[in-house]
């Protein structure tokens, strides 16, 4: 394997990280991977990484998008764990608002109603490795809907960084942190020097921080949307973040409280 990256694009995240170390606090780095519907060389790209580095990564499955190939490709693929991503992956935003599956406007028996159905489907297809995990396109559902994922059997909930449940409660919550993609800017990997310059905000916003949840961290992918950037960058993270003593590379599993034994 290669030496980890020390140009100075990457220095920062070095000095963070070893902040850290001084601090004797410890980052627990773990990896969400959404959007997956069917098996590719993107895949297989992305169980190789969490291989590789060896991080067990959350694979958010579209249930209603899902190819029955995908289950068997698994299965090959230890390091993927697969949950639930929505139902369709469709938009019901109101116009002007931002995307959403399970916005306010809907009820919640028609949300009950979907997200059942959409879960039965990838038990029928998973199985046991399914995990109780509900993970919203886009990062977003209204949390009156969230409080309603206990009852359909989920015990955890993964959106991005500031999102909350509401005074009704809900699934543990396992945000990610960190998005990889400019979705924005056309779909493309964000650069190095970016996201360097933001984990390194993020990490020192919270250092001082000794609250419980303060000492994960997650990584937010799209492996069906990476561009060369994308990989390179990941492939750079990793290897640096893996081999500090700060960062403890970590079964998504562990974030939601669910048994992490084969």
């Amino acid at each position: 394997m290669s030496p980890a990256p020390r140009d100075a694009v990457w220095q920062p995240l070095h000095a963070e990280l070893d902040r850290w170390s001084e601090a004797g606090r410890t980052i627990k780095l773990w990896l969400r991977d959404d959007d997956a519907i069917a098996p590719d060389p993107a895949l297989d790209r992305l169980a190789g990484l969490g291989e590789r580095f060896g991080l067990p990564i959350l694979l958010a499955v579209i249930p209603m998008l899902a190819e029955p190939a995908l289950p068997a490709a698994l299965r090959d693929r230890p390091s993927l764990l697969p949950c639930q991503h929505g139902c369709w992956h469709r938009n019901h935003a109101l116009e002007g608002a931002k995307k959403s599956e399970f916005g306010p406007q809907r009820s919640a028996a028609e949300i009950t109603a979907e997200i059942g159905e959409a879960h039965r489907r990838l038990d029928n297809l998973f199985g046991p490795a399914l995990l109780p995990i509900f993970v919203p396109p886009w990062n977003r559902i209204d949390p009156g809907h969230a409080a309603l994922l206990l009852e359909l059997g989920f015990s955890g909930l993964s959106c991005f960084r500031g999102y909350t449940l509401g005074p009704a409660g809900g699934p543990r919550l396992g945000n990610t942190h960190l998005d990889i993609m400019d979705w924005g800017g056309g779909r493309i990997g964000r650069s190095s020097q970016d996201l360097v310059a933001e984990t390194c905000r993020l990490l020192a916003a919270r250092r001082t921080d000794a609250s419980p949840d303060n000492d994960a961290f997650g990584v937010l992918l799209h492996h069906r949307d990476h561009d060369a950037t994308a990989w390179d960058f990941l492939d750079a993270f990793l290897l640096l973040a893996t081999r500090h003593a700060a960062v403890i590379p970590t079964d998504p599993r562990w974030q939601f409280q669910l048994p992490t034994a084969p």
